[in-house]
């Protein structure tokens, strides 16, 4: 009596799919998750079954409880915020990508299995957000997001490939709008003539080139006013969540050292002086978070609050252009390229994490940033 075939590890598991003629359209097999639950993974072929079978009881043994078979778009993302995403990025990152994910995505494509998940697909969803009205910039970010979800998808081998894969919506270069030395010298004497009380705030904007979180989260521990010029250390950034405001680590997740000028220096110092005045009128009221820009009573200052009552209405006062805050960083950056500081200098004192950032920005709005390449030309030939 001859020997019988042993089976592959796992073949009784796996049998075949006929249809009403009893012809073999398929193959199935099955296993029980950690869960107790039975689950089921099929292909045309016994081989390929084999092969889901096998990954599916590795993914068992991992702990993961993805019905790979019938995992929806949505079902996964929403996995993917809370497991991969949350925590590991800024909160508000967190937020942005969890509404990309809520408003825009899972209603085009969160029913669709996830395996079946084409770039057609993706594709549709594209061209339906920029006809129903929205910005390249805006799709630009679904992509950003779809991609680094689908990305996460193939390295756990859940698919194949990323069906995100696709060229991307070119967002608009976003336009900057500095103001000129002239103007800025305007701003920060209309706000010492109306007792503004931010006035150190747009002074160190403008000479230290800091972002509006990173300005309404400096502590009075961070700054150093002994000396000729202060030293001011980025550490944070006041961020407006969902929640509250929080603090976090500052774009880049580094911080930096900034030199101030010296009317920056006397601006801090005066500023200190107002404060104190300030602590002594609010009295049993005032909270010491020892925050260099709080509220009159001590707290955070709300990013609103400061553009409606204070910037915007400043602005309003010099007869000036309705610039956005941001506009005095890019102020600062401008001024210093067109006294010809150099580049790789501009980029510390603003925090970019690569000097292309810094370039990228400023270099067509500065003139002469061609480095004269014309004149080099005719001079040589």
């Amino acid at each position: 009596m001859g020997r019988t075939k042993s089976k592959t590890n796992g073949d009784g598991d796996v049998w075949p799919r006929k249809n009403g003629d009893g012809s073999i359209v398929g193959y199935r097999g099955t296993y029980v998750g950690p869960d107790g639950k039975r689950r089921y993974v099929s292909a045309k072929s016994k081989e390929d079954t084999r092969r889901k079978l096998r990954a599916a009881r590795a993914d068992n043994e991992r702990g993961l409880l993805f019905d790979v078979e019938n995992l929806k778009v949505g079902e996964y993302l929403d996995s993917w915020l809370s497991d991969s995403v949350r925590d590991t990025v800024r909160q508000r990152t967190f937020e942005r990508y969890e509404s990309i994910v809520r408003v825009h995505i899972k209603p085009s494509l969160g029913r669709v299995k996830l395996g079946a998940l084409t770039p057609n697909h993706v594709r549709r969803l594209y061209r339906q957000k920029l006809d129903s009205g929205l910005s390249p910039r805006t799709v630009n970010y679904i992509h950003i997001t779809l991609h680094k979800a689908l990305k996460d998808a193939v390295s756990d081998a859940l698919i194949p490939r990323n069906a995100a894969s696709v060229r991307a919506p070119r967002p608009e270069k976003p336009e900057i709008h500095p103001l000129s030395p002239d103007q800025a010298r305007k701003l920060i004497a209309t706000a010492q003539e109306t007792g503004d009380r931010f006035e150190a705030l747009y002074v160190l904007a403008l000479h230290c080139g800091l972002r509006e979180g990173e300005l309404l989260g400096l502590k009075w521990d961070h700054i150093d006013l002994n000396g000729p010029s202060a030293t001011l250390q980025v550490r944070r950034t006041l961020s407006q969540t969902c929640t509250g405001p929080i603090f976090e680590k500052p774009k880049n997740g580094k911080g930096r050292s900034v030199k101030c000028s010296h009317k920056a220096t006397e601006a801090l110092r005066s500023h200190r002086t107002r404060q104190n005045e300030e602590r002594l009128a609010a009295g049993p009221l005032w909270q010491d978070n020892n925050l260099i820009f709080p509220t009159l009573t001590g707290t955070t200052t709300s990013a609103t609050n400061l553009l409606g009552r204070h910037f915007k209405p400043l602005l309003n006062s010099a007869e000036l252009p309705r610039i956005r805050f941001h506009d005095l960083r890019h102020t600062c950056a401008t001024i210093l390229l067109m006294a010809g500081k150099h580049p790789k200098y501009v980029q510390d004192l603003l925090g970019h994490a690569s000097i292309s950032i810094t370039l990228d920005t400023y270099s067509h709005v500065i003139e002469g940033m061609d480095g004269g390449l014309a004149d080099a030309m005719d001079d040589a030939l």
